[in-house]
């Protein structure tokens, strides 16, 4: 279909499915793997419109969409899912399956990275995300050893296969080639990152999370946040992974000079919004985030994997990734000296 054509499918699921009479549709912020658009209604309201392209789980996205409106129901800032007219959270109709969701005004993503009272402000609403979803039909939290968080052994294979891979088809871009050089510097530097990670309990706490709270996930509406979005379907991670990945988002990082003072502001304010999750894992927030991205291929394995994905911003967040892993292993003593005094 064109894109004129996409958006006259979408006009015409609006009323059928949604009961909604949109006086203009128009297509909206860029998805990862949707088509996304926003339509206004007769009162003057707007909704956002995610379409899905064919082949798509549709079980599994009501399934996320189900989890964010339960995230919901706990005071959590995820917009109101629009029910179809049989109660369901997806329509299908005219070739097309979308879902529907308040628009959110006014607001940015997280991709400029926190500072000031947006740390804070992110850690309470991440802890009160996770104090809510601990009592999500899926399961109790419980405890998971500490590799399932950081798998080294894992990441070896991973590092070697993709290796074997730029081996068979050399690079031909000079990101591709830096993504080999880089992924075997982080095969040499895994025995490193073994001992780093050894300092973990050898368990962590898991339970039901967000499952991809980036920064394209999380809406800022000047100091505090406006919306999470796009969660995906219910599993069982670790907290503390979730937490550092998005308060210590690479961007940030590398903003942030005094990024481990606005780490213990997100901190406490995470803790009391949920007390629940032991003072010990918090401690190792920057620990885990450290080894998390040295254990990580992504985006190093996308010049072989999808060639068509590599476009500059993702190079820059490529070289950011590896960047801010650096800072975050080099000052990791300072971070948890103060994360210590704080929550010891």
């Amino acid at each position: 279909m064109s894109a004129q054509s996409d958006v006259m499918v979408v006009a015409g699921i609006l009323p059928l499915s949604y009961r909604i009479v949109p006086t203009a549709v128009g297509e909206g912020p860029a998805g990862t793997a949707t088509r996304n658009y926003v339509a206004r209604d007769s009162d003057g309201s707007r909704w956002f419109v995610k379409a899905y392209p064919s082949g798509t789980d549709l079980d599994a996205e009501r399934q996320a969409l189900e989890l964010g409106q339960f995230a919901r129901l706990g005071g959590v800032p995820v917009p109101t899912a629009r029910r179809t007219l049989d109660g369901g959270l997806v329509a299908v109709a005219g070739g097309m399956a979308v879902s529907v969701a308040a628009y959110v005004e006014n607001a940015e993503t997280a991709e400029g990275g926190l500072s000031g009272d947006r740390w804070a402000a992110v850690g309470e609403t991440v802890g009160r995300l996770h104090r809510t979803l601990a009592r999500h039909p899926s399961g109790p939290p419980r405890r998971a050893a500490a590799r399932e968080v950081c798998d080294v052994k894992r990441a070896r294979q991973r590092l070697e296969r993709l290796l074997a891979r730029f081996t068979k088809e050399p690079p031909t871009s000079e990101f591709a080639a830096w993504a080999q050089e880089t992924a075997a510097q982080r095969l040499d530097a895994l025995p490193t990152v073994a001992a780093m990670l050894k300092a973990l309990s050898p368990s962590l706490t898991v339970q039901t999370v967000h499952g991809d709270l980036a920064s394209p996930n999380l809406l800022l509406r000047g100091q505090r946040v406006a919306a999470l979005i796009d969660f995906r379907p219910p599993i069982h991670r670790s907290p503390v992974w979730e937490l550092g990945r998005i308060v210590l988002d690479p961007r940030t990082v590398l903003a942030q000079p005094d990024w481990p003072t606005g780490l213990a502001s997100a901190i406490t304010a995470y803790q009391a919004a949920n007390p629940a999750l032991p003072a010990e894992e918090l401690i190792v927030v920057p620990r885990v985030a450290a080894g998390y991205l040295a254990c990580s291929v992504y985006p190093l394995s996308e010049p072989v994997d999808d060639p068509g994905a590599v476009t500059p911003e993702l190079e820059a967040y490529g070289r950011n990734r590896q960047a801010a892993m650096v800072e975050l292993c080099e000052r990791l003593p300072e971070a948890e000296e103060v994360l210590h005094d704080l929550l010891r």
